[in-house]
């Protein structure tokens, strides 16, 4: 998986979640493949400037994504904006940020192992 693409160093949360997540996987068969019939809405809960609240849906093998909270997420992810660059960047797993208590989730264990390895 390392040889997948990373987003712009300094991509903006709202053009991460709303662009780039959904077209990566669009445009990927094995990151498709992966979602087989998962349906689930992530919450992603970003701390910092410029920060932020965004859903990510998955349904029917697509990923879009959206600002803003929904009702009884999936799954919700906490990061602070250093450690979202990092793992954007390649530079930090998700495991190793959660160990390092730098990534926190709230939900479903399969769902965020299942979610890592459709995104990351």
């Amino acid at each position: 998986m390392s040889d997948r693409s990373h987003p712009p160093d300094d991509i903006a949360p709202r053009a991460f979640f709303t662009r780039w997540i959904p077209e990566a996987v669009a445009g990927d068969p094995e990151r498709r493949a992966r979602l087989g019939t998962t349906r689930a809405r992530i919450q992603f809960e970003l701390s910092g400037n410029p920060g932020g609240t965004w859903t990510v849906s998955v349904e029917e093998g697509r990923v879009s994504g959206a600002e803003g909270p929904v009702q009884d997420p999936d799954l919700r992810i906490e990061v602070d904006m250093e450690t979202w660059r990092a793992l954007n960047r390649g530079d930090l797993s998700a495991p190793e940020a959660l160990l390092r208590r730098r990534l926190h989730f709230h939900g479903s264990f399969l769902l965020a192992l299942k979610l890592h390895l459709i995104l990351g």
